[in-house]
């Protein structure tokens, strides 16, 4: 009987996998096109070449694997950063579509082209 429970256990988990790993791959590439119709993340940076890519990375995890579902894109405006910063930022924006690196002046303009464009 307790084999029977650790089995019946084991597959519940397998089942419950492959679903997910169903909805990664159908929903994935929803998130890889930049819409001015959905909830803009804007990360405002200055001198954070040790920090900036983890916390990127972790918001990108968050929005491909469904937990923050409303938030589809995300703006890094760098604020004249005297390091590495913008320059970490612009690789991850070459990985990821849905990421755009900028300095503030850009993301200023970025946000008033799309409100006019509304």
């Amino acid at each position: 009987m307790l084999e029977f429970i650790k089995e019946t256990i084991i597959w519940i988990f397998a089942l419950y996998g492959f679903i997910e790993v169903i909805k990664t791959i159908k929903y994935a590439h929803t998130y890889a096109n930049f819409k001015a119709d959905k909830m803009y993340f804007i990360l405002a940076v200055k001198n954070q070449e040790d920090k900036i890519e983890g916390v990127v990375r972790s918001i990108l995890f968050r929005i491909l694997y469904g937990k923050e579902e409303i938030i589809s894109n995300i703006i890094i405006a760098d604020l004249n950063s005297s390091d590495d910063t913008l320059k970490i930022a612009t690789k991850l924006e070459k990985e990821y579509e849905n990421v755009i690196a900028v300095d503030w002046k850009e993301c200023n303009e970025l946000i008033q082209n799309i409100n006019d464009a509304e």
